[in-house]
């Protein structure tokens, strides 16, 4: 490699993946899939050379050949081909089981209960991720690949072994566990023992052992950029359930693939531009993400050789482009009945390619950061991570999309980095704090920034341990009681239980509009708002509450649905302006409840929140009819902008059948707040995807854009002429 020439995971920028099954080398067509790498523009693709299954001839007695290879080498074939055409080549990799002639030959590194008895997934037995399998066996085929074949780099699928649901009590892990720990195995998943807690560190621990020790294997043998890169995912749960530190392993990789084939029923499409995002706050937007997106139909159930509806895999892949993800499709097997998937990449990996220049290396634009952490997902959500601290972090991030506010994921390791480029900082249920971070952001709002704080944020401690108050007691203006009205859960209960049927009284002093709090705009009409969800009893001491709990009452039958008692002074939100911040507090989960209901009156309170705490700062946000999803980036003194369609039905409603074009739109940018300085320069504003010049007009802020019609998805970049 020359001194210019840049190494591959800089410069592959579209992927494609045909997932070969065993009957493959049967069947594999090169002429077939040599057109289709041509005709999605691809720079690279993943094949699969090992693991579970063999496509080429290993000299490695266990490793599992497909029956059907016979003679064939298909791999080194595939790879042939694609060294052709100058594509890139990462060997794709599955080594977290094996079958019944490997069980029987190395029992001992395969993952077993309390009993002995193995872990078994699909008739194949688990490998112990603690065991020789991964310390000797996975090297040895990583070096005989790379020795006879010199791919560019490895994917590797399930690579992280035994999930956290179960307990591996092998002779590798009793022996490894006991020397850390100075204790044997935990025998029940308990929180509360210290050495439970204990192997969850030892397991995620091991996982960047064996991230590092694959690396060391792949560039001692391939050179210093042969990376292996195992699969991750942005979904926390996912994440956690496998002992993977999606902030260690960004560290310690310049490309990140991640496995997010699809959306889920409660997330929608903008899920993937969320994860976008995300990944890239914690790698910087020099580096790559790249994810693997199903061509074939990837729902409920799922049909693996049945092509996806084209416009819920394009949105799905035009989300993800929105949160600066490069596009990789991906089939299962190489041959289909359903020929239709074999036309949804080509048209839009070929756009992709033309406006590459403008999809990638930019900075995100957006003054309102969301923070995240895995860590109190783990110590504070626990057993019930997902609805403890997942659900609030989706309801949030939903209700911002839905008020037309953009945002940023911030990672609480890059808080001292990024709290000087925002304006407001949201912690939804961020239970768990460390006093280092809970520093950094009181000095934040010391400096006049806006924080927005739900639940129990604060009141535990590093280790997950419930403090005597919130670490930002002082802050809210208020202090804990320790307890709370409602669930986190809806209750299954008929028509004449209802303890979810709660209200949130609106405090308006001496009922006067004029003396409403900026929280309340909107709600005008009502003293009332439905809640159904869980209040984290507080008192306020300093701070100021504009709304407070409305208990239960019946709901049916009608006759009966009217309110007995007064509203509670339990406050339900609580304004503060300490020093020259200004601070939220919701002791509401209006975010959980939002992500489960979508009620509009939780968004717009939420909205109200973000607006007062940034102080009506917003760098960019559209007027007209419709939902969109929106991405503002900066490249030197240019701007783009992503518009992402989401008002069709069938974006909240998985699988989407057509696009609803909506239109006009008005695109506000504020040019201060979106960190660009065009003094009176003459501007053009050009759309990349329908190819029209927008009509635009200078106002005091900033700039407005008119665009007519916005089918599924616009990019619109806007600099100096």
């Amino acid at each position: 490699m020359n001194e210019v020439q840049r190494p591959w995971y800089e410069t592959t920028m579209r992927w494609g993946q045909t997932n070969l099954t065993e009957i493959d080398p049967e069947r594999y067509d090169h002429e077939h899939w040599e057109r289709q790498w041509t005709r999605t523009s691809v720079d690279g693709i993943i094949v699969n050379a090992g693991g579970i299954v063999a496509y080429y001839p290993s000299e490695h007695p266990l490793h599992h050949r497909s029956p059907y290879l016979g003679d064939r080498d298909l791999f080194g074939e595939i790879v042939d081909r694609a060294r052709g055409l100058d594509l890139t080549v990462v060997a794709r990799m599955d080594c977290n089981r094996a079958g019944e002639r490997f069980f029987a030959e190395k029992p001992h590194w395969f993952c077993v209960d309390a009993a002995g008895v193995p872990y078994r997934a699909a008739g194949r037995y688990i490998s112990c991720i603690h065991s020789p399998y991964y310390d000797e066996y996975i090297p040895e085929i990583l070096a005989e690949v790379i020795d006879r074949y010199r791919p560019d780099g490895f994917a590797d699928n399930s690579w992280s072994g035994l999930s956290r649901d179960r307990i591996c009590y092998c002779r590798y892990c009793s022996a490894s566990f006991t020397q850390r720990a100075g204790a044997p195995l935990p025998h029940a998943h308990d929180w509360s023992s210290p050495v439970y807690r204990e192997w969850i560190a030892w397991n995620y621990d091991r996982r960047i052992e064996i991230w590092d020790r694959f690396n060391e294997v792949t560039r001692r043998h391939g050179g210093t950029h042969c990376l292996w890169i195992g699969m991750n995912s942005a979904q926390m749960e996912s994440q956690s359930a496998n002992f993977r530190d999606l902030g260690r392993i960004v560290q310690r990789t310049p490309l990140v693939f991640i496995d997010h084939q699809r959306r889920m029923p409660e997330t929608g499409f903008q899920a993937n531009s969320h994860t976008g995002k995300l990944v890239h706050d914690l790698m910087g937007w020099r580096g790559q993400a790249a994810e693997s997106m199903a061509m074939y139909n990837h729902y409920m159930p799922s049909f693996r050789t049945a092509s996806a509806p084209e416009p819920e895999a394009r949105m799905w892949a035009v989300s993800g482009m929105a949160g600066g993800i490069l596009p990789w499709w991906h089939h299962i097997g190489s041959a289909h009945r359903d020929r239709r998937q074999y036309e949804i990449a080509p048209p839009l990996w070929s756009w992709h390619q033309g406006a590459q220049r403008y999809l990638v290396d930019r900075q995100p634009v957006a003054n309102v950061g969301v923070l995240w952490s895995q860590h109190s997902f783990d110590v504070y959500g626990r057993d019930d991570a997902r609805m403890v601290a997942e659900s609030p972090y989706e309801g949030m991030v939903q209700a911002l999309l839905r008020e037309r506010l953009t945002y940023r994921p911030v990672h609480t390791s890059r808080l001292a980095d990024v709290l000087g480029e925002l304006d407001v900082l949201i912690l939804a249920n961020v239970g768990s704090v460390s006093a280092h971070d809970a520093d950094l952001i009181s000095e934040f709002v010391r400096r006049g920034g806006g924080l927005v704080l739900t639940g129990e944020s604060g009141l535990y401690d590093e280790e997950g341990t419930r403090r005597e108050d919130f670490v930002f007691a002082e802050l809210m203006g208020a202090t804990a009681l320790h307890r709370h009205h409602g669930d986190r859960r809806l209750p299954e209960t008929s028509w004449e239980v209802s303890p979810a049927h709660t209200y949130l009284e609106l405090l308006r002093p001496g009922r006067s509009e004029s003396q409403s709090h900026p929280l309340l705009d909107g709600f005008e009409s009502t003293d009332q708002i439905p809640f159904g969800g869980r209040l984290e009893c507080v008192k306020v001491t300093t701070g100021r509450a504009v709304a407070t709990l409305v208990t239960p009452y019946p709901a049916y039958p009608p006759e009966t649905a009217w309110q007995r008692e007064p509203a509670t002074a339990l406050p339900a939100a609580i304004v503060n302006e300490p020093g020259s911040g200004r601070v939220v507090s919701l002791p509401a989960d209006l975010d959980r409840c939002f992500g489960r209901g979508l009620q509009p009156d939780h968004a717009r309170v939420l909205g109200n929140a973000v607006r007062w705490a940034a102080r009506q700062r917003i760098p960019v946000t559209y007027e007209g009819a419709g939902t969109v999803d929106l991405h503002l980036y900066r490249q030197g003194d240019r701007l783009v902008l992503h518009l992402v369609n989401l008002s069709a039905a069938g974006a909240w409603r998985m699988p989407m059948h057509e696009d609803i074009p909506i239109g006009p739109l008005r695109v506000l940018i504020d040019a201060e707040t979106a960190g660009v300085d065009w003094s009176d320069q003459p501007l053009q504003a050009r759309a990349l995807v329908s190819g029209l010049e927008l009509a635009k007009s200078s106002t005091r802020a900033g700039i407005e854009l008119e665009l007519p019609r916005l089918v599924d998805h616009e990019v619109v970049t806007v600099e100096p002429q």
